[in-house]
C-alpha cells in the first residue's frame, strides 16, 4: 500500500473542502451573519493543515485498485467529518451525530436530513449545505484530478473507485484531461440552471442552492416544503434539469465534440428517458383523480419520478399520500436509479441492461446448447469480468440492504418506515415513505440507526466495493506485520 500517496492526497482532499468553505464564508459577509467566522476559521484551518500534509510530493504516485478504493473511502470519510464541524460549533446541528448525518448525507447526494426547522439556519450554512451536494455530485477526486497533476499512469483507478456505475472510461486519452471536461460540463449545466431559475423568479440563493442540489441529485432544499411553494413553473424546470443530470455525461461530451452518433448510440441514455416516460406516464394516470387537473397532475407525476429515478429528493407534494400505484412506481424508481457516468445513485440503468442481457442469453442457452453468444452495449462486446462484477454487485447490495433493515427494524417501526429510510439511504434518494416521507425526516431515528445509515449513504455513493475493501482486515495485512511487536 502506498501510504504517502494516501497522505498527499487527503491533504489535497482537506485544502480543496477549506477552499469551498470560503464561499460561505462569502455568504455570511453579504447577510451579515455571525457563522461566517467559523466557517472563516476552518477553512483557514483545513487549507493550512493540508498544505502542510501534502507539501511534499511521493515520487511513486501509483494507484493500484486497492489504493484507490481506501483513498476513495478515506476521502469521503474526511470530507464528511471536516464538513459537519461547522454546524457543530455554530450549534445549529449542536450534536455531531446529527451534524455527520446531515453532512455525509450532503456529500453523497442523499438528501436525507434530521433538521426539523431548516428556514431557522442561517444563509452561511444554508449554503454549505447545498455545497456539499455539489462537491459530491462529481465526485471530489474527479475534482482532484482535474486540478492537480497524478503522474503515474494508472490513476484511473481512483476515478473507477469513485465514478458510479458498472464500467468507467475515458472520454479523451488523459484521465486529468478527462475530469476536467466532466467538470467543464458539470459546472457549465449548473451555471444555466442557476441563471434560468433566477430569470424566472426565484430568489438568487434559491436558485443557487437548488442548481447545487439538482446537480449533484442530492435534494437539499432551503424551505421547509421543499418545492411546494414554489412557482409551477420552476417545477418544470427543475423537474427538466433532473432528469439532465441523471443521464450518462458522456451523451454531454459526445454533442459538445459533434460527435452526435456515439451520443445516439448510447442505449442506456435511450432506455433512461424511456422508463422516465412510462412511469410519468402511469403515475400521472394513478393520481388524475387527486388534481382533477392534467397540468397539475403531469407536473406532479414529471418532478416525482424525476427526483426518485434521479435520486434528488425534492418534492412539490406529499407523494406519501398518493395512491399504491403511484408509491409503488417511484420506490422501484428509487432502486433503477440513473445512468451511470452520471451524479444520479440507485443500481443505475447500465447494470440493470447488463443483467437482463444475460438473463436471456443464459435461457437462449437452454434452448441452443451449443450457441456461445457474448453480451453486447452500445456495439461493445462485454467481458466476462464485467459481467462478474454486476452479478456481485447486486449480490453485495442485497446483503447490505437486508443487515441494514434488521438493525434498524430492532426500533420498532413500521415495514413500510424500515423498508424505505435503508431504500432511500442506500441508493441516495432521501424521502421515502411513511414515517421518513416527503414531509418528514430521519431525527427521530436513534444514534445507532444514524450511523448504520450513514454507512449506508456512504456505501451506496461509492457503489459498495471501496467501502468494503476499506473495511476489510485483509488489506492492511501487510502494514500490520512491519509495525513492532504485532505478529
Amino acid at each position: 500500500m502506498n501510504i504517502k500517496m494516501l497522505i498527499y492526497i487527503l491533504g489535497k482532499i482537506l485544502m480543496i473542502e477549506g477552499i469551498l468553505m470560503i464561499l460561505p464564508v462569502s455568504c455570511g459577509i453579504v447577510y451579515g451573519e455571525a457563522e461566517l467566522f467559523t466557517y472563516l476559521i476552518l477553512a483557514s484551518v483545513y487549507i493550512l493543515a493540508g498544505y502542510l500534509v501534502s507539501l511534499k510530493k511521493p515520487k511513486n504516485m501509483t494507484v493500484f485498485i486497492k489504493d484507490g478504493c481506501i483513498a476513495t473511502a478515506l476521502s469521503w470519510l474526511v470530507l464528511s467529518v471536516c464538513g459537519c464541524l461547522p454546524f457543530v460549533i455554530t450549534k445549529e446541528i449542536p450534536s455531531f451525530t446529527d451534524a455527520m448525518f446531515e453532512t455525509a448525507s450532503g456529500f453523497t447526494t442523499t438528501g436525507a436530513s434530521i433538521l426539523t426547522d431548516i428556514e431557522a439556519m442561517s444563509h452561511t450554512s444554508l449554503l454549505w449545505r447545498s455545497l456539499t451536494h455539489w462537491i459530491g455530485g462529481m465526485g471530489v477526486l474527479v475534482f482532484l484530478l482535474a486540478v492537480v497533476p497524478m503522474t503515474g499512469g494508472s490513476n484511473m483507478n481512483l476515478m473507477r473507485a469513485e465514478s458510479p456505475g458498472p464500467t468507467v472510461g475515458k472520454i479523451v486519452p488523459k484521465v486529468r484531461s478527462t475530469a476536467k471536461m466532466l467538470y467543464y460540463i458539470y459546472m457549465a449545466i449548473t451555471a444555466l440552471e442557476i441563471v434560468i431559475l433566477f430569470a424566472c423568479g426565484m430568489p438568487l440563493f434559491d436558485s443557487i442552492c437548488s442548481a447545487f442540489g439538482t446537480a449533484g441529485t442530492g435534494g437539499f432544499a432551503v424551505r421547509n416544503d421543499s418545492f411546494a411553494s414554489y412557482a409551477p413553473h420552476l417545477h418544470w424546470i427543475v423537474a427538466i434539469f433532473m432528469l439532465v443530470f441523471g443521464a450518462n455525461f458522456n451523451f454531454y461530451y459526445f454533442l459538445t465534440t459533434r460527435q452526435f452518433s456515439k451520443a445516439f448510440k448510447l442505449s442506456e441514455v435511450k432506455v433512461y428517458l424511456a422508463v422516465a416516460a412510462v412511469a410519468t406516464g402511469v403515475v400521472c394516470f394513478s393520481i388524475f383523480g387527486i388534481y382533477g387537473n392534467l397540468e397539475e397532475a403531469l407536473r406532479h407525476s414529471l418532478f416525482q419520478v424525476a427526483t426518485c429515478m434521479t435520486t434528488t429528493g425534492f418534492a412539490t407534494t406529499d407523494f406519501d399520500l398518493w395512491p399504491g400505484l403511484a408509491k409503488f412506481v417511484l420506490v422501484a424508481l428509487m432502486f433503477i436509479g440513473a445512468c451511470a457516468s452520471s451524479t444520479g445513485g440507485g443500481i443505475k440503468i447500465s447494470r440493470f441492461q447488463i443483467m437482463f442481457k444475460a438473463l436471456k442469453r443464459e435461457i437462449e442457452s437452454y434452448i441452443h446448447p451449443k450457441t456461445v453468444k457474448k453480451i453486447h452495449l452500445d456495439g461493445k462486446t462485454v467481458d466476462s469480468d464485467v459481467e462478474r462484477s454486476v452479478a456481485l454487485y447486486f449480490f453485495i447490495y442485497l446483503i447490505v440492504f437486508v443487515f441494514s433493515m434488521f438493525i434498524v427494524a430492532f426500533e420498532g417501526h413500521d415495514l413500510v418506515t424500515v423498508f424505505t429510510s435503508v431504500a432511500a439511504t442506500l441508493n441516495n434518494i432521501g424521502p421515502g415513505l411513511s414515517l421518513v416521507g416527503p414531509t418528514q425526516n430521519y431525527s427521530f431515528f436513534s444514534d445507532l440507526t444514524k450511523w448504520v445509515l450513514i454507512f449506508d449513504m456512504i456505501a451506496g455513493r461509492l457503489e459498495l466495493i471501496p467501502v468494503l475493501v476499506f473495511l476489510n482486515p485483509f488489506t492492511y495485512k501487510g502494514i500490520i506485520k512491519k509495525v513492532p511487536g504485532i505478529k
